[in-house]
């Protein structure tokens, strides 16, 4: 054992006896769910100290190593050591009390974050469940935080009924509990317990509220159930050899730049690109004048509309807002908020596709792809994923940092 976890006996020599931290585990265990890596094991040496005490401790578990091997498929060893390292979690004190279950934290919350089918809240909320529906709902709301995330409602049998995401978890409870809809009274009606992920990144909230919806597919969600855009930007060569940016109605467009929930956020990006850009109005859309358009008339237009400009000229600004907006053949990191100071969220685009996303230590390398393949949740691309995505770099261009590779 010496050989394996550098512990000897003479550090042991002042170390409590079991009998005398025994209390204090009954006390930080009581109602709660014991995490640990290769679980059985612990829990085995835990029940036969007590035994010899004469106490019957019982308690639920969760071992890590299974849920890895569920939901992280296809490792080279589970082991902690290794697992830690291809997943870049950060080690100290290996094989050290405080080490090791730092690294199984770090693992455990990974792996809540990658359980996309929320098995493991909906056992641990059917398992403590009470019978009845709770006479209070401020009790669940003054357990709940402030930050941004994605809640999950619980009826008695640990189904999940509504998903919804927040920048304020605990406000957004209340809202429901409060409110005077069918929805609301409905949800009053039936929830027994609200849980939550805290994803930091307002972006993460809302891929994993879209993916969890598709997945879970909650009997509140249901009646929802709609696009999440309308409009669609799309470009088109003209006859006269000039790229064209245009907003059309989203259900029309084969291969959209971008997409917009409504036609009035769609015309005030075309806008915007228009004057970034120095585009021409009427090649956007936004002027239909049948000779020049009106920017043209007061000098802020090259010419384009009537062809004074040179379609190599013109196209070499339009193409750059291809270039700035579309997603087609990207590869690229969008790295945003944490859940911690020391923590950013990292969001994987690969040919153009959204891989998935997950969570790294500032002073992790987001350049080792291998690495960061492994600690991502794969999700699913769709256009409501690229929709989400693209909207939320619009919005936030100077809050979010994006590295190509």
């Amino acid at each position: 054992m010496a050989n394996l976890t550098g512990i000897n006996s003479k550090m042991l020599r002042n170390a409590p006896k079991f009998y005398e931290v025994a209390k204090r585990i009954v006390e930080i265990t009581e109602d709660c769910v014991i995490v640990a890596h290769n679980a059985d094991f612990d829990y085995r040496i835990l029940k036969t100290e007590f035994r010899r005490l004469g106490f019957p401790f019982k308690r639920k578990t969760l071992c890590t190593v299974e849920l890895s091997q569920t939901l992280i498929p296809g490792m080279e060893s589970y082991s902690l050591g290794k697992l830690s390292r291809a997943l870049g979690i950060a080690v100290s004190d290996r094989h050290r009390a405080s080490g090791d279950a730092q690294a199984t934290l770090k693992l455990f919350k990974m792996l809540l974050h990658k359980d996309l089918d929320k098995a493991i809240i909906k056992t641990s909320v059917k398992t403590e469940a009470k019978s009845t529906i709770p006479n209070n709902l401020r009790d669940i709301i003054d357990a709940l935080p402030s930050d941004t995330g994605v809640y999950y409602i619980h009826n008695a049998k640990g189904d999940i009924i509504y998903i919804g995401k927040s920048k304020n978890i605990k406000k957004r409870i209340n809202q429901h509990f409060t409110g005077k809809d069918g929805k609301s009274k409905k949800i009053q009606l039936q929830v027994v317990a609200v849980t939550y992920e805290k994803t930091g990144s307002e972006l993460a909230a809302l891929l994993k509220e879209n993916e969890e919806i598709k997945n879970n597919k909650p009997l509140f969600n249901r009646a929802l159930k709609r696009d999440i855009f309308s409009h669609a930007l799309i470009h088109f060569i003209d006859d006269n050899g000039y790229i064209n940016f245009k907003i059309i109605p989203a259900k029309n467009a084969q291969k959209p730049l971008t997409t917009f929930t409504n036609m009035r956020s769609g015309l005030s990006f075309v806008n915007h690109i228009t004057e970034d850009f120095n585009l021409c109005e009427k090649l956007n859309h936004i002027s239909h004048s049948k000779t020049n358009c009106f920017k043209n008339e007061i000098g802020e237009c090259n010419g384009a509309c009537i062809q004074i400009e040179s379609v190599e000229d013109y196209n070499v600004r339009a193409n750059e807002v291809i270039r700035k907006y579309s997603f087609e053949s990207k590869n690229m990191v969008i790295i945003d908020k944490g859940r911690t100071v020391g923590e950013r969220n990292v969001i994987l685009i690969r040919e153009g596709l959204f891989e998935g996303m997950g969570y790294v230590d500032l002073n992790f390398q987001i350049s080792n792809i291998s690495i960061l393949k492994n600690l991502i949740t794969r999700m699913i691309h769709d256009r409501d994923t690229q929709h989400i995505i693209q909207n939320y770099i619009r919005r936030n261009e100077k809050k979010v940092r994006i590295i190509d590779f």
